[in-house]
């Protein structure tokens, strides 16, 4: 099981430091700028995950996150207008973090004995937070305070990985399967753009 964690968390920390860059890249910030953002958006969550759960900090021993988060900062920079091979690339690497660090998270809840409901929370966070304060950094509203779906799609995945547990499918089944479902729900609801109701909608109708 940790064997699998630390690859996942090293996949995660890539492609999170790839969303990271290219919103820092949008925002014109310098190459230490973008490494910066890079670098919150990949260890942010599992940050706070480690200090909430009073565990080793998951990138202060471990060099391979460290290498993960410079190379996908550096090959973000590189081959920014190669990587517009998605119609909306950001939204398309933060889907692929968001699903790696949730099934982390919740994971590293269950070899704590915490309970599911804390292990999906977990999940949660650590697949959310990164974004929050990358968002923050670079003066956006982040995207889990509006009504996209996003944190929603992190829940879910974290359900189904506590229901495969349940019916004892085996590694790596038991990740792979939560973590696509994460990713499909959360670039279903961008490219069709689909979100959840908004409490101001008849405020403004009415207003």
């Amino acid at each position: 099981m940790d064997t699998i964690i630390e690859y996942i968390n090293i996949s995660g920390s890539f492609v999170f430091a790839v969303s990271g860059a290219l919103i820092a890249m949008k925002k014109r910030l310098d190459p230490f700028g973008v490494l910066i953002v890079a670098f919150i958006t990949a260890v942010g969550g599992g940050t706070l995950r480690d200090i909430l759960i009073d565990r080793q900090v998951f990138w202060l021993y471990n060099n391979s996150i460290i290498y993960a988060v410079i190379t996908g900062a550096t090959v973000a920079m590189i081959f920014k207008s190669k990587m517009n091979f998605f119609s909306k690339p950001i939204f398309f690497y933060d889907a692929l973090g968001l699903g790696l660090f949730s099934i982390t998270g919740v994971q590293i809840g269950l070899e704590a004995d915490l309970s599911s409901s804390i292990c999906i929370l977990l999940g949660t966070v650590t697949g959310v937070f990164g974004g929050v304060l990358r968002d923050v950094v670079v003066n956006r509203i982040p995207v889990v305070f509006k009504k996209e779906i996003y944190a929603t799609a992190s829940i879910l995945g974290g359900f189904l990985y506590l229901f495969l547990m349940k019916l004892e499918v085996p590694n790596p089944y038991l990740q792979i399967a939560p973590i696509l479902f994460i990713i499909i729900i959360r670039l279903t609801a961008v490219f069709f753009n689909i979100s959840l109701p908004s409490i101001y909608k008849d405020k403004l109708k009415h207003g």
